[in-house]
């Protein structure tokens, strides 16, 4: 889907949803040491958090970015427990298999997961009973558009 996009028709498309996003996940979460972002997009991540590394499976919109990685959430090329941290947002609906897709950022992280998940997704029931399974979560938000999930570990 996000193939075909530029990096100037994704910030046009959500950059500002996006960042609404982060705003309430950074009001919620202190996230300190090394963040993965799972479907970084163009990573406008980086504009609230420190130590972002960031992986999409889109090679435009990661382009020049510095310690952003091509690839998919059902395959991170990193080492377990390479991270302290976490997010995806509003990527698991678009994931092939999202059982793989968990298991991997469970693998790689090793405390805090933020996730986002869409409520007008058709799977939106099926993920977030997905996520309650593998997480206990300590905070969540219902937003406009997502529902955001918060494990922190403290």
């Amino acid at each position: 889907m996000y193939d075909k996009l530029s990096i100037e028709g994704y910030e046009e498309l959500y950059g500002n949803e996006q960042r609404k996003k982060f705003e309430i996940i950074q009001k919620n979460i202190n996230l300190k040491g090394k963040t993965l972002d799972v479907g970084c997009g163009s990573l406008i991540s980086r504009e609230f958090f420190d130590n972002v590394i960031g992986i999409d499976p889109c090679k435009a919109l990661i382009k020049n970015k510095e310690d952003a990685f091509l690839g998919r959430a059902e395959r991170l090329p990193f080492n377990d427990n390479s991270f302290d941290n976490v997010l995806c947002i509003t990527v698991l609906q678009n994931v092939e298999d999202i059982n793989k897709a968990i298991s991997e950022m469970k693998r790689v992280c090793k405390k805090n997961f933020v996730f986002s998940i869409l409520k007008r997704t058709q799977s939106f029931n099926k993920i977030v009973s997905r996520l309650n399974e593998e997480f206990e979560f300590n905070k969540e938000i219902d937003t406009e558009k997502d529902l955001i999930l918060i494990k922190q570990v403290k």
